[in-house]
């Protein structure tokens, strides 16, 4: 596929346009291996602008169906405080948590993260922003 349409495709697994363009332009991989290790080279070079452009890409994590309402509302409380804190939505990577054990999983990290300092915590959603790539580029029809 021509360069741009690889960097839109590429920018729906990150939304990093430095990220995007990079993967882009060293493409093609010989296998999933050598994509996912240029992706995570890709993501440790990432600049604090260049993270806080791919987490305003992200969507709050979602409940599975049949969630309690109550879980909703303290989620819905941890994600508004979150965001008020650091000015981005939360991330995490829950492809290895079962789905029954999401809920529990999101509402104890961020309320762990809370706490953090703004710097220590754009690593830690760097990190998050990472692992989340990987899987979804694992998971996308490149």
């Amino acid at each position: 596929m021509p360069a741009d349409e690889a960097e839109r495709t590429l920018l729906a697994c990150c939304g990093s346009s430095h990220w995007a363009r990079r993967i882009a332009a060293h493409r093609p991989y010989p296998d999933l291996d050598a994509l996912l290790a240029a992706s995570d080279e890709a993501a440790y070079d990432l600049t604090p602008a260049d993270v806080t452009e791919a987490l305003a890409c992200e969507s709050l994590t979602l409940l599975p169906d049949g969630a309690y309402s109550a879980a909703h509302t303290a989620l819905s409380a941890a994600h508004a405080a979150y965001e008020s804190r650091f000015g981005h939505v939360f991330v995490i990577c829950l492809d290895d948590t079962p789905a029954e054990e999401s809920p529990d999983l999101v509402l104890t990290e961020i309320s762990a993260r809370l706490s953090n300092d703004p710097d220590k915590e754009l690593t830690l959603a760097a990190e998050e922003l990472r692992r989340l790539t990987r899987g979804r580029l694992t998971r996308s029809p490149l």
